[in-house]
């Protein structure tokens, strides 16, 4: 019987898993041999061959013919990473939810497929939503202009030596002391513009 081919990682016994993994394993005559999940393909390699060893393969099939011996190939060889409750019971919490989320976006397209005049209604709505939040802000951002300016152009009258057309209770006198940090006397207080 020839010796089995390499694989796509470029080891004999080593498969790349979709996480990035590298998953090392044997077979015995019919009976197929997990030797664990490792971070490098180089890694897996070695734990085939200490394997290898053990079941008394010649060095040809190994992926290192350099090692000599057994206890070679155990020193070179890393354990494999044992799995336990805790990764288990994550990687469960992890399928269920994404079981949930394909299940739900099963019954979404479902739901759009038999309700298409609500999925239209439900689409107009949102394009709606987008139309007054947008009219909102530019309304938003067009009023904190104006009142930079007007809060400009009061600071600008005031520093001149004029006189102020706010009252104190003006909401504008407030965008004026932020503009003018400079106005500030030595307590820390806003000078009386309205004198």
């Amino acid at each position: 019987m020839p010796p089995r081919r390499r694989s796509a990682s470029g080891n004999r016994g080593v498969r790349q898993r979709p996480n990035g993994g590298f998953y090392a394993e044997i077979r015995s005559s019919d009976l197929r041999l997990s030797l664990g999940t490792y971070d490098t393909a180089h890694e897996a390699a070695r734990a085939f061959d200490a394997a290898a060893w053990r079941l008394g393969r010649p060095r040809l099939q190994m992926n290192f013919p350099d090692v000599r011996t057994l206890q070679q190939a155990l020193d070179l060889a890393l354990p494999p990473h044992l799995n336990s409750a805790q990764d288990r019971a994550e990687h469960s919490a992890l399928q269920r939810r994404l079981l949930v989320a394909q299940e739900d976006e099963r019954v979404m397209a479902e739901w759009r497929r038999r309700h298409p005049v609500d999925t239209a209604y439900e689409q107009e709505y949102w394009e709606r939503r987008r139309e007054e939040d947008t009219r909102r802000r530019r309304e938003e951002r067009l009023d904190r202009r104006f009142r930079k300016a007007l809060a400009c152009a009061q600071a600008d009258l005031v520093n001149a030596g004029g006189r102020s057309f706010f009252t104190k209770e003006d909401e504008r006198l407030f965008d004026i002391w932020l503009s003018t940090s400079d106005d500030t006397d030595d307590d820390g207080g806003v000078d009386d513009w309205s004198d």
